[in-house]
């Protein structure tokens, strides 16, 4: 069967489902928000015949499992796991300044092409196979992430637990900017590092020691940490209480990432080497979170050779590449199990006011999904 050309009839479906996504403001930090989002797309996935789990959650949105089962007799023959997530970077109202529309062969709108695109591919992917007839190879198990733009423990937890279960993860992500697929991401480590000193009068700044003096030293050697591999962002920091008081505390948040297990390592041999560099004061870090990179593995480079060689079947030329940022395809490859990223469609800005996919690329990625849920 023709699968692109069966999608491009279907386009318009398509377009209306990530229209009512779209508008369906999803911010992480907003519960009730990403729930009633994640609570419609349920409703749309409960008439493709998969098995459709809540999984309550108090301090994010509700997480959602989707299931659809092989052929009959074949659930033993092993699971696919397709990630996603429903929850965006965009505040509740930015529709009203960022709207949903199509200007030639772009749609834009906050949220998607990261991913709303991507909860569409995998919606008409059910669809289709049920309305059709067409039972996968193996049972096919779906993970709507509500927390995945700002990490989250209890999802980290729980993908590991499907992954665990599944031979193959593919992640719905959008493609890297001309539609290669993302076969490998840096890992993220996010580091609190802080300083202690004594307060005293800043009339007489020598009876004390100054905290934000000592963080700004350990700054400067954590700068050093940067090479063609490992980028170092300091973003946030903070200390001091008046101008005229020497601080006794200060921090620091640092975004670090790296490509490989080794660089990650050689990153928290670093912070635990800091010693003061004032008499007198003293430093710490602590791990506020961790995402692993996605490596290329043997087992991975197999599965990206597959949906390469699936993909020419559809007359799509598929290259891999690589990217600094992360996604939950990550905490699934960590564990070892082959595992393939930017699946989703084609397109630009993420987490920018010109965010937008390539509308042609809809349908592509779509026949793409599909045809890699039936033979892998």
């Amino acid at each position: 069967m023709d699968f692109k050309q069966y999608f491009k009839s279907r386009l318009g479906e398509m377009i209306n489902l990530l229209k009512e996504l779209v508008q369906r403001e999803s911010p992480t930090s907003d519960k009730k928000a990403v729930d009633a989002c994640a609570s419609f797309l349920a409703d749309q996935l409960k008439t493709t015949g998969a098995k459709v789990t809540r999984i309550p959650q108090k301090a994010t949105g509700d997480f959602y499992m989707m299931e659809y089962p092989a052929k009959a007799g074949r659930n033993l023959d092993g699971q696919i796991l397709v990630l996603t997530h429903i929850d965006t970077v965009w505040p509740v109202g930015k529709i009203e300044k960022m709207p949903f529309y199509i200007s030639g062969e772009k749609v834009f709108g906050p949220g998607v092409l990261d991913m709303k695109a991507g909860l569409v591919l995998a919606y008409f992917a059910l669809k289709t196979l049920n309305e059709l007839n067409l039972r996968p190879r193996k049972k096919i198990v779906i993970f709507v992430n509500s927390a995945e733009e700002t990490g989250c423990d209890a999802a980290h937890e729980m993908i590991k637990t499907l992954a665990r279960k599944s031979d193959i993860v593919l992640c719905l992500e959008p493609a890297l900017p001309g539609g290669a697929l993302k076969v490998q991401r840096k890992g993220r480590l996010v580091i609190r590092l802080e300083a202690f000193g004594k307060a005293a009068h800043g009339g007489t700044p020598d009876k004390g020691v100054n905290a934000i003096e000592e963080l700004l030293a350990q700054l400067r050697l954590v700068q050093k940490l940067k090479s063609k591999d490992i980028s170092v962002n300091i973003g946030l920091i903070g200390g001091g209480e008046k101008a005229n008081v020497v601080p006794d505390k200060a921090w620091a948040m640092c975004d670090i990432r790296f490509w490989d297990t080794a660089q990650k390592e050689k990153v928290i041999g670093f912070f635990r080497k800091r010693t003061p560099t004032l008499r007198g004061s003293r430093v710490k870090f602590s791990l506020d979170s961790l995402t692993p990179p996605l490596e290329k593995t043997k087992a991975s480079t197999r599965l990206f050779l597959d949906a390469k060689e699936i993909g020419a079947g559809l007359g799509l030329e598929l290259e891999g590449g690589k990217t600094g940022g992360g996604s939950d395809a990550s905490i699934a490859a960590g564990l070892g199990i082959a595992t393939l990223d930017g699946l989703g469609p084609d397109g630009d800005g993420l987490h920018a006011e010109h965010e937008h996919l390539l509308l042609p690329s809809l349908p592509e990625r779509a026949a793409l999904l599909v045809s890699l849920l039936r033979q892998l």
